[in-house]
């Protein structure tokens, strides 16, 4: 067990320690009945990563009261996944003692760029007073069975389905099209792909050059991932992949399509509008710190 100061502020019979994996069922009634819960957009639950550091709990007697999990993921890129506590604490009084331990473990084993998508109002607060600096803006764009003309296929390129086989090839297309912040392991992807109701990929002579991975709903499908290899963008390969998920999707009957790109990120915006994409109004802050 990693070894951390308790702080001042943490009141008597309040206790932190490493999340284990018979914690489980009292991580979940946490998630469940808790009013404040704060979970990362992720293919992966936060009972998935029980096992993985840092997970830190907050117990009060035989009860978890509080839980933060960041694991890195890929390497040096840590996400908060899970911050959840019981209503008869307070945000701030929860997150410091679980921060501390969590950053101390980030910081023994090398460091992270730890990030937050706040979906909630509550948490931007703690973020900012401890010293968590605004990254940027995800913003949510839909295409709501507007008039559609299905974009040219580059002669050169083949779209087919994605296969198992493909994710290798897939992550590398993935690492070179974003930001480290922003790539996705082999095993997220994985995890993804198991997921998806369509996954397809672009690939040309020398190999997989793009790919799309989307989810189904009840209305149609959410685009949860598109990436482009940076020295074949602006060639119509994105606006390829789209149009194809969208005739599946209209042939399966849905009839609305989100997505969420960076609010910031002028040639995906771009190409979504070219495509019908409207905002849909929504956006979220993310926020990040440097653990060195």
């Amino acid at each position: 067990m990693i070894a951390i100061n308790t702080p001042a502020s943490l009141r008597a019979g309040l206790q932190v320690r490493p999340a284990i994996p018979s914690d489980q069922q009292q991580i979940a009634d946490l998630i469940l009945l808790a009013s404040h819960v704060h979970r990362h957009l992720d293919w992966r639950t936060p009972l998935d990563w029980l096992g993985c550091s840092p997970y830190w709990v907050l117990v009060e007697g035989r009860h978890l009261v509080g839980a933060l999990a960041c694991p890195p993921d890929p390497e040096s890129i840590s996400w908060i996944r899970l911050f959840a506590f019981a209503s008869h604490l307070s945000g701030p009084s929860v997150w410091l003692p679980l921060w501390q331990a969590a950053r101390n473990e980030l910081a023994e084993s090398g460091g992270a760029t730890v990030a937050v998508i706040a979906t909630q109002h509550w948490f931007d607060a703690i973020l900012i007073e401890n010293g968590y600096d605004l990254k940027g803006q995800i913003t949510l764009l839909e295409w709501n069975d507007q008039p559609f003309i299905p974009a040219p296929i580059p002669s050169n390129i083949n779209l087919r389905t994605m296969t198992v086989d493909d994710l290798p090839y897939v992550v590398e297309v993935d690492s070179a099209a974003f930001d480290p912040l922003w790539r996705n392991s082999y095993a997220a992807l994985s995890k993804a792909y198991s997921q998806a109701s369509y996954a397809s990929i672009a690939e040309d002579a020398d190999g997989i050059v793009g790919y799309q991975l989307s989810t189904g709903s009840q209305s149609g499908a959410h685009l949860a991932r598109l990436a482009v290899r940076p020295e074949l963008q602006g060639r119509g390969l994105g606006k390829a992949l789209v149009g194809d998920l969208i005739k599946h999707m209209q042939n399966s009957g849905g009839w609305l399509l989100t997505v969420n790109t960076q609010a910031d990120n002028a040639a995906s915006l771009a190409l979504y509008h070219k495509l019908g994409f409207r905002r849909t109004g929504e956006q979220f802050p993310v926020y990040t710190l440097q653990v060195e």
